[in-house]
């Protein structure tokens, strides 16, 4: 007898997981089905799964392929299964081709391809939650975003737009999406919500006739680079009742969350300064090279070949480049949700390229009522990117990359006294904005305290200030 074995969370049961699981089951003679655990799904970084573990296995049993069902509650779980029930093939969909090649010195492995288009209306009907989701934009961030997309439950990217037709090809053959379209207005009736990665200067109307049409929208940020421009999206959105939700994933990450809430708790006394930092370092040799890169997206290395616009856009000022621009969100973010948006007044100064038309760093001092603040950034300046939240009684310091808050430490005068809190920071991040935008739209809240639209407002106020010249100092 051929046994195949197969493993999955199988939240909100579709007709994907059902063919799936037929295919496994034609392999062989006897189909052992193995159901992740709430706890495991959480330690590998899966969000948002919505049914409890015993539905999801009844939802199995139902199905009437299953020959007998497991739980897997631990990474590295998969062999010793495979040892203890004599298996012969290890089936999953071809969503995860190669992650597990390790187990062919066990048993044979097998990849099936994915249903395509599952997450239809008929299945928005069917289940509460799965997001149609479609991708606007086929570069890097395009890229990392459907692989953390796979990490939470109730969402489908189903499709990719954008110009170029080649590149939207490779695009969808390699992600296994339904469609693509090189028509806005086409692709936008073919998905529920859009996530969009595409250059700052297209974010505006991309995502502005999403809005109109009733289309759900996370946009990555900058999601505009005028406060104007921001203020009407996000009326718009309210008017016709859709999510408009920046990614800035720090935001959205439970140890940023807990930072901010320790921060807050009083434990350090009065925050009284924060210094936060992010630099990389961009130059003519790395970022305008033709040649092919490498790209690590979590399930190993892929060869990705950025279009021309990717390539030159971050030290391009015509296309919204600099390092304000590229980078400021985050360090504005933590001061934003410390301090709050009353600022009094603005400084930068900068340090521009030899044609003086994009900032390769630049420091923003923030003045508030009762505290004051740093922001520095750079494309052309390597700094320490850490984050210093000093208060009254003590101050917490977080290493870099502080954006991916994994680890901060709260330090007082008496030493002894000093705290350590570690979290988790999955993968690349962009989950934890995937999550709350599925959520928004599953509750239908059309604000969330993780960022406000006025904490989002007045980030994009501050950079608008720079790019007007407020208070400008060149150095």
């Amino acid at each position: 007898m051929k046994k195949v074995i197969t493993y999955g969370t199988y939240d909100l049961f579709h007709k994907g997981h059902y063919r799936l699981l037929k295919r496994a089951k034609e392999l062989g003679d006897y189909l052992i089905v193995g159901v992740t655990t709430d706890n495991y799904d959480d330690s590998r970084g899966k969000l948002n799964v919505q049914e409890s573990l015993m539905k999801r296995i009844e939802n199995i049993r139902n199905s009437g392929l299953a020959d007998e069902i497991i739980i897997e509650e631990y990474e590295g779980q998969k062999i010793n299964d495979i040892q203890k029930y004599d298996i012969d093939i290890f089936a999953i969909g071809s969503d995860w081709l190669g992650k597990f090649d390790y187990l062919k010195e066990y048993c044979e492995v097998v990849y099936l391809e994915r249903t395509k288009g599952v997450s239809s209306t008929e299945l928005r009907a069917q289940n509460n939650g799965i997001l149609n989701l479609g991708v606007v934009g086929y570069g890097r961030i395009a890229n990392r975003f459907i692989q953390e997309s796979k990490f939470v439950s109730g969402v489908n990217v189903e499709g990719a737009f954008g110009r170029n037709e080649d590149s939207l090809k490779k695009f969808i053959e390699r992600h296994e999406l339904k469609f693509y379209s090189t028509n806005y207005e086409e692709f936008l009736k073919n998905v529920n919500a859009v996530y969009i990665a595409t250059p700052h200067l297209t974010h505006y109307e991309y995502a502005k006739k999403a809005i109109q049409n009733g289309v759900h929208v996370l946009c990555e940020k900058p999601i505009v680079l005028d406060a104007n421009q921001a203020k009407e999206l996000y009326e718009l959105a309210k008017d016709k009742n859709v999510i408009l939700l920046e990614a800035i994933k720090t935001a959205y990450s439970p140890g940023f969350i807990r930072l901010k809430n320790v921060a807050k708790s009083g434990l350090i006394g009065k925050i009284k300064n924060i210094d936060a930092t992010f630099t990389k370092l961009i130059t003519d040799k790395n970022h305008f090279a033709e040649d092919k890169c490498i790209e690590k997206d979590g399930f190993g290395e892929v060869e990705v070949t950025p279009g021309i616009e990717e390539r030159i856009r971050e030290l391009n000022s015509k296309k919204g480049g600099g390092s304000i621009t590229e980078l400021a969100t985050y360090p504005l973010l933590a001061i934003i949700k410390l301090l709050g948006t009353n600022i009094e007044d603005i400084d930068f100064f900068s340090y521009f390229d030899k044609n003086d038309k994009v900032d390769m760093f630049t420091k923003v001092n923030l003045r508030y009522k009762d505290a004051i603040a740093t922001a520095k950034v750079g494309l052309g300046v390597k700094s320490e990117g850490d984050l210093i939240i000093s208060g009254t009684k003590g101050y917490i310091y977080v290493p870099s990359p502080w954006w991916k808050t994994e680890y901060f430490e709260i330090r007082f005068e008496n030493f002894s006294n000093n705290k350590k809190h570690y979290y988790k920071f999955e993968g690349d991040g962009l989950r934890y904005e995937i999550a709350e935008f599925v959520s928004m739209i599953n509750n239908n809240r059309l604000e969330t305290y993780k960022l406000t639209s006025e904490e989002s407002i007045a980030i994009i106020n501050i950079i608008e200030k720079f790019l007007k010249g407020y208070n400008l100092k060149k150095i």
